[in-house]
């Protein structure tokens, strides 16, 4: 198998990233930005989506966690993205449930080229820790738009913050997990159209 693999760095005035991302991994991640929530959130996307992440992230968090944390849905998006390549042979859809305690939360992708952010969440907590709740919406836009996907991520009941980003977090993982696995029997890309 062809490594699916990517590593990105990005420097603006306000944040320093350096990403490696493995899409082939086994669910391994060193992941520092400096916001201990996030670290959190990313380290359960990465063993849900069997992926292999190492992370390195410095931003003006002095000021909020904002721009950190959209710039690493940024660079994140970007490795999806080339770590993909030519997209022949993947399944390109993938969808995921994941119930965390009282909460259940449902993504699905389509690796379409055509990227779009549909959200649906309310969070009763503005922050967690060093994390501002409005991020995660923000988070997802710009993997999304990076990466150049479609993604739908729906929260369908629930009422810990935590709970519900979490199961975010794992059902992104998941879904991407099955939207970029290879299948044999597919012939070139899964596309009438012949490209993604």
């Amino acid at each position: 198998m062809d490594k699916r693999e990517s590593s990105i760095s990005r420097k603006t005035m306000e944040t320093n990233i350096e990403m490696s991302l493995d899409l082939d991994g086994e669910g391994n991640s060193n992941i520092e930005t400096g916001v201990g929530f996030f670290d959190h959130m990313l380290t359960l996307m990465i063993k849900h989506g069997l992926m292999t992440l190492k992370l390195k992230a410095e931003g003006d968090t002095y000021v909020d966690s904002h721009h950190l944390v959209e710039d690493v849905g940024i660079v994140l998006g970007k490795c999806i993205n080339e770590a993909l390549g030519d997209k022949v042979g993947i399944k390109r859809y993938g969808t995921a449930y994941v119930p965390m305690d009282e909460s259940l939360s449902l993504v699905s992708i389509d690796i379409s080229g055509r990227p779009y952010l549909v959200f649906e969440g309310d969070f009763s907590t503005e922050k967690l820790g060093m994390f501002e709740t409005e991020m995660v919406e923000e988070f997802f836009r710009a993997v999304a738009f990076n990466a150049g996907i479609t993604l739908h991520v729906k929260l369908l009941y629930g009422k810990n913050t935590h709970h519900i980003i979490e199961g975010m977090f794992k059902a992104f993982g998941r879904a991407l997990r099955e939207a970029v696995e290879k299948d044999e029997r597919i012939k070139g890309v899964m596309s009438t159209k012949g490209s993604l």
